[in-house]
């Protein structure tokens, strides 16, 4: 578990920008069962991906068409609803960071931590606006 001064600004640069942070299991059933589209980025202190994958999340919201829901859980520091989000992730297997887009509560745009590597946050939020034309 990472300690909170260290991750606390990299949850609030998403939190700023609408997204809803997801503490327990409980509050990632409550996202999923919403109706519409839902956003869910699994943070990551990993600088060389979390630090293009929160930024190009936030970049896409600037699309026409966004999802109706923005959450977050944070891997290596919320682990019961890091675990919880990502049972609805499957069949891919866990990675951090990540963004998943669901749409009433099915999987149906995943960008895994390798589509995220090496891209800037402008090619992940062109990614993800184009997700969103899609099935939002």
């Amino acid at each position: 578990m990472y300690p909170e001064e260290l991750v606390k600004p990299m949850r609030e640069e998403l939190t700023n920008a609408g997204f809803e942070a997801l503490y327990t299991s409980k509050d990632v059933d409550n996202a999923m069962s919403k109706k519409g589209t839902t956003l869910v980025m699994v943070n990551s202190v990993c600088g060389c991906a979390a630090g293009t994958a929160r930024p190009g999340a936030i970049a896409s919201l600037a699309a026409e068409k966004t999802p109706t829901n923005l959450t977050t859980v944070f891997a290596g520091v919320e682990k019961e609803s890091t675990q919880k989000a990502r049972e609805f992730m499957i069949p891919f297997p866990a990675s951090s960071p990540a963004i998943a887009l669901f749409k009433d509560g099915n999987l149906v745009h995943m960008l895994e931590r390798h589509h995220i590597e090496g891209r800037s946050a402008q090619m992940i939020a062109q990614n993800l606006a184009q997700a969103y034309d899609e099935f939002c």
